[in-house]
């Protein structure tokens, strides 16, 4: 798959949880947002199927509801 560099916007804090995070949790929190933003700009879907399909992709990933989970509660 083929991927292009975008620039969004975050508050400063998430901003600097992000640089902290290594680059293995950096390229899973990217995974997870290119999926996200596909979702949120495509033709609208049902919530259960957007649901579904960013939970296929996450574990495609390798992303494990652990590491999610220590992901969020930093």
């Amino acid at each position: 798959m083929e991927t292009k560099t975008i620039q969004i916007r975050v508050s400063a804090e998430v901003a600097e949880r992000f640089e902290s995070a290594s680059k293995e949790e950096q390229r899973k929190i990217e995974a997870l947002l290119s999926l996200q933003i596909g979702d949120l700009t495509q033709p609208k879907r049902s919530l259960e199927e957007v649901m579904d399909s960013m939970g296929q992709y996450a574990q495609a990933q390798g992303l494990t509801p652990e590491i999610l989970e220590s992901i969020l509660s930093d």
